[in-house]
């Protein structure tokens, strides 16, 4: 039985107030189904005791996080970003915070500066010379300490005070290697594409017809749609994974071990679904040591787009990236073996208009909110941006240029 929004509501909510408590689970199939062999147990805290599952820490037993920030221009959202981590309720010794910054030609290093000496942060800046997000984010975790290394950027928001504590309970299990949160949070007061994308589970739409997204979808009520098992643990989901199906995890509130990359190249880009491909390839469960993710049950706030121009603008660098890196060799998550017939259904339903509508019309029926009438026109701005994008790059396959660039 597929699980219906308000049930996962709820669990979100308690997942929220009592993140450390930890009951029984079963098995969760396909696209976040129970299956039948799924029965209530307990798991008990007798399985947490020794430390956070081969994560050591200093203060309260709570492992040292080394969160790293890539920056651009950021002056709009990094002060509410960086707020909200001071505001966590996690030893300021167990924590550093790494902002990667790609030349931000506004006020972006002056905020992360007035914050570090009016909340105390941990802070440091180091230089991102190659500018993406992606290429930020490797050079944050080069410089990262931290036996845990959490991925947040500068237009992420941490819903509560207690989000880190919650994050970091999965790591317990020696087996959970990373942990994300299971939904995007939205806020009445935030643009109507943030909210959009926050009800919709993912920034693409495309994904929705793919089925690969990563957080819950409103229009399906699964967080996703890929093969896959998972163990309800009370206040996380315990999720084992397929390398040739996956969702597209790895970003905005992305928590996992540094000792990840003990098996895992580091080169000067980290591109999200590559990380856990490139997990999986390395480490076979027959090796005897099985790797697992977390799916948490609370959110995360993400600012995600102003207006429809930036949405486009999104979408265009997105597929021109994906086409410069493909060729350079450096993707390794193989998005070539992408069902063809999901994305003739992507087209035919931006063609006809009719599933955009039933499928605005489901979203709304379970979160009422008039950000579902821009759905058909971010399908559409979609289509037209990856079909140019593609068109374009049979020719000549270029990385968007981040001139000008701003959050």
């Amino acid at each position: 039985m597929k699980m219906k929004e308000r049930s996962l509501r709820k669990v979100v909510s308690e997942a929220t107030r009592d993140s450390l408590s930890v009951k029984g689970g079963g098995q969760w199939g396909r696209g976040g189904e129970k299956g039948d062999n799924g029965r209530a147990g307990r798991a008990g805290r007798a399985g947490l005791a020794g430390g956070v599952g081969g994560v050591g820490g200093v203060a309260q037993n709570l492992p040292t996080i080394s969160i790293v920030i890539p920056t651009l221009n950021s002056r709009k959202t990094l002060r509410e970003c960086l707020d909200s981590i001071a505001f966590q309720d996690y030893p300021g010794e167990n924590l550093e915070v790494i902002i990667s910054d790609g030349g931000s030609n506004d006020s972006t290093i002056e905020i992360a500066g007035t914050v570090k000496t009016e909340k105390g942060l941990n802070l440091r800046v180091v230089p991102n010379a190659l500018k993406t997000g992606e290429a930020g984010k490797a050079a944050g975790l080069k410089a990262a300490t931290g036996e845990v290394i959490a991925f947040i950027d500068s237009d992420n928001v941490l819903p509560g005070p207690d989000w880190l504590r919650a994050m970091v309970e999965p790591f317990r299990d020696a087996e959970i290697v990373a942990a994300e949160p299971i939904e995007y949070t939205a806020r009445v007061g935030d643009g109507y594409i943030t909210r959009y994308c926050a009800h919709l589970g993912m920034n693409d739409p495309l994904c929705l017809f793919l089925g690969n997204y990563d957080r819950y979808c409103a229009v399906t009520g699964l967080w996703t749609e890929v093969p896959h098992r998972a163990e309800d643990r009370g206040a996380y989901l315990k999720v084992e994974l397929d390398k040739l199906h996956l969702p597209t995890m790895g970003a905005n509130g992305f928590l996992i071990r540094r000792s990840a990359w003990d098996t895992i190249p580091l080169g000067d880009y980290l591109f999200d679904i590559d990380v856990l491909y490139e997990l999986l390839d390395s480490n076979p469960d027959d090796n005897g040591k099985p790797v697992r993710f977390a799916k948490v049950k609370t959110g995360i706030i993400h600012i995600f787009s102003g207006d429809m121009r930036t949405f486009a603008r999104k979408q265009r660098r997105r597929i021109r990236d994906y086409l410069f890196y493909s060729r350079l060799g450096v993707r390794k998550y193989p998005w070539k073996k992408t069902s063809r017939l999901k994305l003739l259904k992507f087209i035919f339903s931006c063609l006809t208009v009719v599933p955009l509508l039933a499928q605005s019309l489901r979203g709304y029926s379970k979160r009422p909110d008039a950000v579902w009438l821009f759905h058909p026109l971010a399908c559409w701005l979609t289509l037209w941006e990856y079909s140019r994008g593609t068109i374009a790059g049979v020719f000549s396959a270029k990385e968007l240029t981040r001139e000008g660039w701003s959050q």
